[in-house]
């Protein structure tokens, strides 16, 4: 990629090797589908994948038993990660380490208002093989021994990279590489069966715990396994949306509109909410034991895509007789729902809920707290008085613990902090 800079450097040192203007594109390591024509045919992931470790196999054919390789990786699609690290790894290399280093500007195309990588993530790897340049292929790592190393692995490496202001989507990747290490030092991990585990499968375990180690993290001070499903899934989605600059002095919001963008990927899109690629957020909840199938009132699932609702489009189904759906088609969306309106629809549709009165009380800690949020945003100083006080959602500790770690995740100029701030409020004034 840095051939048009290595060309004025070298070309007077070896002409025959710089004599050409361009390398040959149909060379080129990648996955594409838009440049089929000019390549001659597509490029999937098989190629990608079986190429990349030609490359990486001569890679480390250069270097010493005892030196080092650095991969320089930036995409944040958990396909492109799985295929870049089973290339590392059937190359014959052992990743050591993973280092994000800030070289990605966010004002970039691709980046706006995407949770993509802030940083390069540098996989640092050495060869797997002895003094004598042969690549081990009997040395067989048990799957149990495996996943029994990786938690104490994941603790030692988050709060570090917490302490560096590494977070959120970095902070899962720069992982990978200390995870990486305990896989990949052997030619294959088996099972008590004798099957050879996948990368695939091992990262499946890496990211779940990734997931419970940020939780812990978030919730500081707080039993993470007190919360629901819908609270550990949300406090983590979000976790994983933030991004901290590189002095800790800042955090950076990612719900920059990108209406029309149907992508999604990782972006806040024209409808609100928060989205992540699908692959990835799937893994976040099955490290958490949810299944976002089970969560349509929370979260929607459109192609490739899964968005987190924003808290107003919560509000039918958290107070109007449509309660549990939401729009599943995203050509069907409704527009942002007027608090209002929705509120008053309850009251029309329950007779009792009033000006002062909830009528159903959420049944999950995070349903309550997103309650408390609409009515204060609906300006219902009553009914959330009466809410917090009279029907116990401001007496439970939990109430509030998952409100101040929202608080922290949400967006700083976000309607959801903003409410969350108003709520927090109360609990002094209600002597909660």
């Amino acid at each position: 990629m840095f051939f048009v800079w290595e060309r004025e450097v070298f070309k007077v040192l070896h002409p025959d090797l710089y004599s050409r203007g361009l390398v040959k594109q149909e060379d080129e390591i990648v996955v594409t589908l838009a440049n089929a024509a000019r390549n001659g045919g597509s490029k999937d992931s098989v190629f990608y994948r079986s190429e990349m470790v030609k490359a990486l196999a001569a890679a480390r054919h250069e270097v010493t038993f005892d030196g080092v390789g650095v991969v320089v990786f930036a995409d944040s699609s958990t396909e492109s990660w799985e295929a870049v690290l089973g290339a590392v790894i059937d190359a014959g290399w052992v990743v050591t380490g993973s280092w994000p280093i800030d070289t990605e500007m966010q004002a970039r195309t691709q980046a706006e208002g995407a949770a993509s990588l802030q940083s390069s993530i540098h996989i640092v790897c050495r060869p797997r093989e002895g003094a004598g340049g042969e690549v081990g292929v009997e040395d067989v790592g048990d799957w149990r021994d495996v996943l029994g190393e990786l938690p104490h692995r994941i603790h030692e490496w988050m709060p570090r990279l917490a302490e560096e202001s590494v977070v959120g989507a970095d902070a899962i990747f720069a992982c990978l590489g200390p995870a990486l290490e305990i896989f990949s030092r052997y030619s294959r991990v088996e099972k008590a069966s004798g099957e050879a585990v996948t990368l695939k499968e091992y990262l499946e375990q890496v990211w779940g715990a990734v997931a419970k180690e940020a939780l812990g993290m978030v919730f500081a001070g707080a039993n993470a396994t007190g919360f629901e499903e819908d609270a550990r899934l949300t406090a983590m989605w979000l976790w994983t949306l933030k991004s901290g600059d590189a002095n800790g002095a800042k955090t950076e919001d990612t719900e920059k509109d990108s209406a029309g963008d149907e992508e999604g990927k990782g972006k806040k899109g024209g409808g609100g909410g928060f989205s992540l690629e699908y692959d990835a957020a799937r893994k976040i909840a099955q490290g958490l034991g949810a299944h976002l199938e089970d969560l349509g009132s929370l979260v929607e699932i459109a192609g490739q895509t899964a968005r987190l609702l924003p808290v107003a489009e919560r509000a039918r189904a958290l107070f109007g007789k449509d309660e549990g759906k939401v729009v599943a088609s995203r050509k069907k969306r409704e527009p942002q729902m007027d608090l209002f309106k929705v509120l008053q629809d309850a009251d029309d549709a329950q007779a009792s809920f009033g000006d002062s009165k909830v009528k159903s009380v959420g049944s999950t800690v995070l349903d309550r707290v997103h309650q408390s949020m609409i009515l204060f945003a609906a300006g219902r100083s009553e009914a959330l008085k009466r809410f917090l006080v009279e029907d116990g959602a401001g007496r439970d500790e939990r109430f509030w613990q998952l409100a101040q770690a929202l608080y922290a995740l949400y967006p700083a100029t976000s309607d959801e902090r903003r409410w969350l701030d108003g709520v927090m409020a109360r609990k002094k004034a209600l002597a909660l």
